[in-house]
């Protein structure tokens, strides 16, 4: 008895991709990058910052003095720690409230152990500005509205 035709079929398209993997492989061998010359692997960057095939020209080259590079943060100006600020809201049964920054415009968080003297909102006040992990909080905080 011979091959059903299904047989046959599966036959050729195992010859057929065994063929396809031996074309596969000779085209990799004849399109090999390995070996490339140093010239070649380079890569050059322009005075606009583009990578470039090709070298920079030379003519216009600006000389730079070391001294002038400066590698870093700018640094800050130094700022004043005492801030001023009005209490726009505080809870004097849980015990804390929020002052509205002058500087920075921004709501600071303030705990009833960090007053000086007793405040209620609306009251002007100064205070220092320190961090911890959940944002800027307001301590030593006293009135500055003439009755403290």
């Amino acid at each position: 008895m011979g091959e059903s035709f299904s047989k046959k079929e599966n036959r050729n398209k195992k010859a057929k991709a065994k063929e396809n993997k031996a074309q596969k492989k000779q085209d990799r061998k004849e399109n090999n990058n390995k070996g490339k010359s140093l010239e070649d692997m380079l890569a050059y960057v322009d005075e606009n910052g583009n990578l470039s095939s090709t070298p920079p020209d030379r003519s216009n080259k600006v000389e730079i003095d070391s001294k002038d590079i400066r590698i870093g943060a700018t640094p800050r100006p130094a700022e004043d720690p005492l801030r001023t600020g009005m209490v726009t809201f505080y809870n004097s049964t849980k015990g804390f409230g929020f002052i509205s920054d002058d500087q920075s415009r921004e709501d600071i968080f303030f705990h009833m152990n960090d007053l000086v003297v007793p405040v209620k909102e609306k009251d002007k006040v100064s205070f220092l500005r320190d961090r911890n992990a959940k944002g800027y909080f307001a301590k030593e905080i006293k009135r500055i509205d003439g009755r403290g």
